[in-house]
């Protein structure tokens, strides 16, 4: 394996404080693009999730680059893909 900082220059992870967000409301932004109306139950005894780290945007902030769609448009875009392309079987 080649070293990728070497070949490609250095790697940048872009974050977005959108993302940062809790189970729950993750969880209801993605049943609201795809359409569910049904029930969601939360298990307030249980963990929220897997501890996340907080990603920083700064440095490619700093170079021009911004994030242009939002998480629940990206959300519609990728739903929106798979069902138009892929085939589910139940």
């Amino acid at each position: 394996m080649g070293d990728y900082n070497r070949d490609y220059g250095s790697a940048h992870n872009p974050g977005n404080a959108e993302l940062q967000l809790g189970r729950k409301r993750e969880v209801l932004t993605i049943a609201k693009v795809i359409g569910y109306e049904g029930s969601i139950e939360f298990d307030p005894t249980k963990p929220d999730g897997t501890p996340g780290k907080l990603m920083d945007s700064i440095r490619l902030n700093s170079l021009g680059w911004r994030a242009s769609v939002s998480l629940e448009e990206g959300l519609r875009l990728a739903c929106g893909d798979f069902l138009k392309n892929h085939t589910c079987r139940m």
